[in-house]
């Protein structure tokens, strides 16, 4: 697993950490058990501060994906992969097929940001704040 800290994305860099590290938990990229990198060595490879990496562990700790054994590491606890997710899936390799479409046909990255996520909103609606 291999963090990749975007600084200008609005986004704190713990939470990137938790949101990369339960993105690579729903593609099965990693499973029960895996070890995720020690503190030390996201700090060697994406330039952040050891208790943004911390603060991040202990948040996917709090939500029951990881465990942390003192002096031996963090562990994958819980899995949040779906059947179509996963290399080779059906689903997944329709998704490419589209993807590839979608570039040779001169869509950019951000058009098809845009098209994915106006096609969640019809599909995936998000719930309305009761506030």
């Amino acid at each position: 697993m291999e963090y990749r800290i975007e600084r200008h994305s609005g986004v704190a860099p713990y939470q990137q950490i938790v949101q990369q590290t339960k993105q690579a938990l729903r593609l099965g990229q990693l499973l029960p058990g895996d070890k995720l990198p020690s503190a030390s060595a996201v700090v060697a490879a994406a330039a952040v501060n050891p208790n943004t990496v911390l603060k991040a562990y202990r948040e996917l700790e709090r939500e029951g994906l990881v465990d942390t054994r003192q002096g031996r590491g963090t562990f994958v606890r819980a899995s949040l992969a779906q059947p179509g997710t996963q290399a080779g899936s059906p689903l997944r390799d329709g998704l490419r097929v589209w993807m590839a479409t979608a570039r040779a046909d001169g869509l950019e990255r951000e058009d098809v940001a845009a098209l994915l996520a106006a096609e969640l909103d019809v599909f995936f609606p998000r719930p309305v704040d009761a506030r």
